[in-house]
């Protein structure tokens, strides 16, 4: 049982949610009227408090800013078919939030601030919760330093929030993929299996020279040879070869997705094999060239499930009609139904708000 933690809450005087247009929601851009702050200092956590959303203060000479140390999650919220308002597996993120924060030498966040903390934010602000199929309340904690001192070193202060934004479909188009041949995400021995903000920093220049191409995203491959595969931008990737669901084993190079996770549970309950191994890139131009591939998609808290139409590595693009994929289109069905209470929840993935 979680601690039940005595949070000071200070709410606005008029919410700013009459002005939100439910079908122009464009990702990560509009916020809600409330977020949740948490100081570390003297070698605790202290002055939890719920507040208006607002900007913050802090100095040039932020360490965060300057030495990298930031990290965060990304979970969703939803509302059943009652009205009633869920969390989709927080304490999975809870668990990896911590993780992260191990690896980056920040404090770990106490159960009670980052699951009951966010469960009271959401309570608070839960009529943000959109009720349209494949929207959702995205939750954003994160953590970063606030030493304002220059020298590399961890911090001795840190700052923990969560804000909230609603959102509609991450990816509402299938997908175009370049498989990631010269840079490089992470490395055996690095940071790869923590959500830090340097992750996705370093990961920019080779997703925007992919863009210029026509590509959405890449696929990123191991460091020495780039044939193994990893991991796409913001999510997991799986295959379904000859009707077996194939996803690259998790490694320290890749995140451990809570979506990754669920789809492999949900597969294994539809009675579809499943593997986790390593997987080269070769192995998969020439399973496309004998034509046993059947569907390829990728799974993440932003996007859900999201079909790729097409794949391309060197000069070999391969090409897939989603359209077609009836395995991805019932983990997704399945998924939305158990999060919004269509179906079961015998997984006890949902916590009630």
């Amino acid at each position: 049982m979680t601690e039940v933690l005595d949070i000071n809450v200070r709410k606005i005087k008029s919410s700013r949610l009459q002005d939100l247009n439910i079908d122009e929601l464009p990702f990560g851009k509009y916020f809600t009227d409330h977020m949740l702050v948490a100081d570390y200092a003297d070698g605790e956590w202290q002055h939890v408090e719920i507040i208006p959303y607002q900007p913050l203060t802090i100095e040039p000479s932020n360490s965060a800013l300057h030495y990298g140390q930031s990290i965060f999650e990304g979970i969703k919220a939803y509302r059943d078919h009652h009205g009633d308002a869920y969390i989709f597996r927080p304490y999975e993120n809870f668990k990896r939030f911590n993780l992260s924060a191990q690896r980056m030498c920040m404090p770990e966040v106490p159960e009670e601030i980052f699951i009951e903390g966010m469960r009271k934010l959401i309570e608070i602000d839960k009529e943000w919760i959109p009720q349209k199929k494949d929207h959702a309340l995205y939750i954003r904690p994160f953590m970063f330093a606030t030493d304002g001192a220059l020298g590399v070193k961890p911090s001795d202060t840190y700052k923990f929030l969560i804000i909230l934004c609603p959102v509609g479909p991450f990816h509402a188009a299938p997908m175009k993929i370049a498989v990631e041949e010269k840079y490089t995400r992470a490395a055996p021995g690095g940071v790869g299996f923590s959500k830090n903000a340097g992750n996705y920093g370093g990961s920019m220049y080779p997703a925007m020279k992919a863009q210029k191409e026509g590509y959405d995203q890449v696929l990123w491959t191991d460091a020495f040879e780039h044939k193994w595969l990893q991991e796409v931008g913001m999510m997991n990737i799986g295959f379904i070869i000859n009707g077996t669901f194939v996803t690259p084993m998790l490694e320290d190079t890749i995140l451990k997705g809570v979506t990754r996770d669920s789809v492999l549970t949900i597969l294994k309950d539809m009675g579809i094999s499943t593997e986790e191994r390593k997987i080269n890139i070769d192995e998969i131009v020439e399973d496309y060239k004998k034509g046993q591939i059947n569907e390829v998609f990728g799974m993440g808290t932003a996007a859900v499930i999201s079909p790729v139409k097409e794949l391309k590595y060197k000069d070999v693009v391969m090409k897939f009609d989603p359209s077609t994929f009836t395995i991805a289109a019932k983990v997704k069905q399945t998924l939305y139904e158990i999060r919004t209470g269509i179906s079961a929840d015998t997984h006890d993935w949902m916590l009630k708000v």
